[in-house]
């Protein structure tokens, strides 16, 4: 068991290719899942629906700042990076990004990821389900600019939408 104050660490994933040289870096979707959806109740049924959420967009917010730190050109400018973080997205088979609104003078983006890792494919909920996501994309603009953003799904396949969109606004 690691200490109490473990934070994650893209090393953490450790060699994938030295660990599993037969079966490799893929796995199916709805083992993703079953892992992601089951860990995410045993925090809801134990410390409620509320903090499953906070918990795992702060996962998200980690995550995604590892991933920026250990994928993504962050000497870019701001449209080169977007164009470079989908073709990741899309390497990474996280999803299909694409930028709807961009306001570089107020930083506010609304961005749209279909096919998502997360949720496409879920029956319809009525709610949006991509905390990790929101957390995921907030942690990847923190580490690329340096400064906290706010990041809201606004629509998700879970609540009958092909695809979700979230709105990042600056903090």
């Amino acid at each position: 068991m690691r200490e109490d104050n473990y934070t994650f660490q893209w090393s953490d994933l450790g060699d994938i290719e030295l660990g599993r040289p037969e079966l490799g870096n893929t796995t199916y979707v709805s083992i993703y899942r079953m892992l992601q959806f089951s860990v995410r109740s045993a925090i809801a049924l134990e410390y409620g629906g509320k903090a499953a959420q906070k918990i795992f967009y702060n996962a998200g917010l980690m995550a995604g700042m590892e991933f920026c730190i250990n994928n993504l050109d962050t000497n870019l400018d701001a449209c080169q990076f977007f164009i470079h973080l989908a073709d990741k997205l899309k390497e990474f088979n996280i999803g299909l990004l694409e930028v709807e609104k961009t306001d570089l003078g107020n930083l506010h983006f609304i961005v749209t990821v279909s096919e998502d890792l997360d949720c496409s494919g879920l029956p319809d909920s009525k709610e949006t389900v991509c905390g990790f996501d929101e957390g995921f994309i907030s942690g990847i603009l923190r580490e690329y600019m340096g400064i906290d953003f706010l990041v809201k799904e606004i629509d998700c396949w879970s609540n009958g939408n092909k695809l979700c969109r979230f709105e990042i606004k600056k903090k």
